[in-house]
Order: C-alpha cells, then sequence, then structure tokens
C-alpha cells in the first residue's frame, strides 16, 4: 500500500483536495495532509468545492507536518507549491507542485485549481502504483 503526505501551509484547501483524490483513485492508499503552519480549520470553499463532486471535506482536519507518521517511510511527499516554507519530511521521493492557493479565489478560479490538483493526483496514484 502506497503511503503519501500532502503538504502545503495552512492545511486548509490545496492538501485537503489532493488527500481527498488520492483516497478516491482506486489505489490503495495511506493519505495524509498536512501544514507547516496549519490553519485548524478546513476553508469552506474548499468544502463547497468538493461537495460539487460528492466528496465531504468538512470529515478533514487541518493538523500539523509534525502530526505525520514517522514509523513507516513515506512513498511520497508532494508539497503544494509552498517552496522553502514546507519543512522536510522524509520520504523515498519528494515533489513539488507550484500550485496556487485558491483560499481567496472566487468559485470558478478556486474550480481550476481543484481540477488541476484532480489531474495531478490521478497522474501521481497511476505513476506510483507502477512501479
Amino acid at each position: 500500500m502506497l503511503k503519501i503526505a500532502f503538504v502545503c501551509i495552512e492545511n486548509s484547501n490545496r492538501s485537503q483536495m489532493a488527500q481527498a483524490f488520492a483516497k478516491l483513485s482506486g489505489v490503495p492508499v495511506e493519505a495524509y495532509s498536512a501544514g507547516s503552519a496549519p490553519s485548524g480549520k478546513i476553508n469552506p470553499r474548499a468544502i463547497q468545492a468538493m461537495a460539487e463532486l460528492d466528496y465531504d471535506l468538512s470529515t478533514h482536519e487541518s493538523m500539523s507536518v509534525d502530526n505525520l507518521p514517522t514509523d513507516v517511510p513515506l512513498d511520497a511527499v508532494v508539497s503544494m507549491g509552498c517552496g522553502d516554507k514546507c519543512p522536510w519530511v522524509p520520504a523515498k521521493q519528494r515533489i513539488d507542485w507550484d500550485i496556487p492557493d485558491p483560499r481567496d479565489m472566487d468559485p470558478d478560479e478556486f474550480r481550476v485549481v481543484r481540477d488541476t490538483i484532480r489531474e495531478k493526483v490521478t497522474a501521481l496514484m497511476n505513476e506510483l502504483s507502477d512501479k
């Protein structure tokens, strides 16, 4: 089973949606999301954007990278575009996706970011499950 963490700054938008898409991928995965400075809440815009795809993001929690599992190495850590603000998390593979933070975007722009994340997660899950 793959173990993947998606990391951003607040853990309220991008990494939360990425975790959801990984879980929906059909690939056996333990998917996590975390933030370097977690906001403590999921953005209502992210909850709405995912509800449009029949996924309930309101059940997720915003958490710190300090809460990621350390007992087993992660197959991949994906930073969502926070660059050097993301702390180092041990993993077999580190990936950085330069995805803008949709926090203050209008709903249509938010959907574009959501769909970009879905495409990237789908490709990543396919790539990692083929190895």
